[in-house]
């Protein structure tokens, strides 16, 4: 199982399609807010069967989207949250001690345009950063890829663009 993990697009949605394009076929997407309305698109932008996972960011003012999401991929439990009613601009620490405290495997959020991957805590916390408006050292747009094996083992991979 292929699935690709972004947030914060923006409505800036380039890369977004050129990162969609390169990993075809995927059987999710993920997009952990600030799409900005483009999340009414993306899945004409997908192979067809790709299961559509977004959650709503601080930027998207009008959405319909849940702030947060609970998922399943396989055996493992997921938080999807845009991050910032969990104050992850000053670290990812409170996100891992609530997802910890209600059980989850992987914790995945945005808002902070970095991208991050802990799993030092015994669950996965992690960022793919942002593909339109990078703030990390080098300013590369971001993205992840999670595959899950013929065992079910989840396997992440950070992509730069550039």
């Amino acid at each position: 199982m292929k699935i690709l993990i972004v947030s914060d697009t923006h409505r800036m949605d380039e890369n977004l399609k050129k990162v969609i394009a390169a990993n075809l076929p995927i059987d999710m997407l993920i997009h952990l807010g600030d799409a900005e309305g483009s999340e009414a698109f993306i899945p004409e932008w997908v192979n067809p069967g790709c299961e559509m996972q977004m959650v709503r960011g601080n930027n998207d003012f009008f959405s319909s989207l849940d702030r947060e999401r609970e998922i399943v991929i396989g055996k493992y439990r997921i938080l999807l949250t845009h991050g910032h009613y969990y104050s992850v601009s000053l670290g990812a620490e409170q996100l891992t001690m609530d997802a910890k405290a209600r059980n989850f495997d992987i914790a995945m959020f945005g808002h902070t345009h970095r991208p991050y991957f802990d799993d030092s805590e015994g669950i996965i916390v992690l960022n793919p950063g942002s593909l339109s408006y990078p703030r990390q050292e080098g300013r590369k747009p971001s993205y992840m890829i999670m595959e899950l094996d013929e065992n079910g083992d989840a396997h992440f991979t950070q992509h730069y663009l550039g």
